[in-house]
């Protein structure tokens, strides 16, 4: 199996999915839009894409031209059925390009949060095993709504962490692939973010919670890359 992995930036890899596409005797490629404008190769002959995470947001359209090139590609991804998963800013990307309209959500969630299977979520083959609730890091302050014929999977307090948009998209807002380094890096670089220094994010007590919790989400992430790659092939 030939899976893409689109980054947005290079402290926001694969992370655990990379670990978890290898263990299972798959090649990974990754294609770092921003600065690479063409992708190793054609992205509709790749078996699964993923779209990862970023410290840009949605309707920063301008500033960072190639978010309304990689929409227009994530919409056509779709309308071929190419398996596909999008994760914080790839699943706002992704629900964009089903039809949702992200926006700024009513906070921000940064750090450990928790979060509800809904009742479809239940029954789905990706969500089904992390019913009722699981904790996840997050790190956002955008959310997408439910895009049209989409189907509700995971909720927080604050809004809706994972669709399944048809039988081969999901779009996720909470960070199941981000891998120790990469978080704890966030953490370290928290000033970089202006919504993380507003609601007052202190790295001396989010390390230490991180370093404790990040080895068993590092699992559950690896698990739900291993659902989905059998889902894809």
């Amino acid at each position: 199996m030939r899976v893409l992995a689109i980054v947005h930036q290079r402290d926001a890899g694969p992370g655990v999915f990379g670990e978890a596409i290898r263990e299972a005797g798959g090649t990974l490629e990754e294609w770092t839009l921003a600065e690479r404008p063409a992708p190793p190769r054609d992205p509709l002959n790749y078996d699964a894409v993923f779209v990862l995470g970023g410290a840009m947001n949605v309707d920063e359209g301008e500033r960072h031209g190639w978010i309304t090139e990689e929409e227009a590609l994530l919409r056509e991804l779709l309308e071929r059925e190419v398996p596909l998963m999008g994760l914080c800013l790839g699943g706002q990307l992704l629900a964009q390009a089903a039809g949702a309209e992200p926006r700024r959500a009513s906070r921000p969630e940064i750090g450990w949060h928790q979060v509800e299977v809904t009742p479809e979520g239940e029954s789905d083959p990706l969500f089904a095993p992390l019913a009722p609730a699981f904790e996840a890091f997050q790190w956002h302050s955008y959310e997408f709504p439910l895009p049209p014929d989409a189907v509700p999977l995971a909720r927080s307090e604050v809004c809706l962490q994972a669709a399944r948009l048809g039988e081969r998209a999901w779009a996720l807002q909470f960070h199941p692939e981000v891998s120790r380094a990469d978080a704890l890096h966030w953490v370290d670089d928290y000033e970089a973010d202006p919504d993380a220094v507003q609601i007052g994010i202190d790295p001396a007590v989010l390390g230490p919670e991180t370093e404790a919790k990040i080895g068993a989400f590092n699992q559950l992430g690896r698990d739900l890359c291993r659902r989905w790659l059998a889902l894809c092939g």
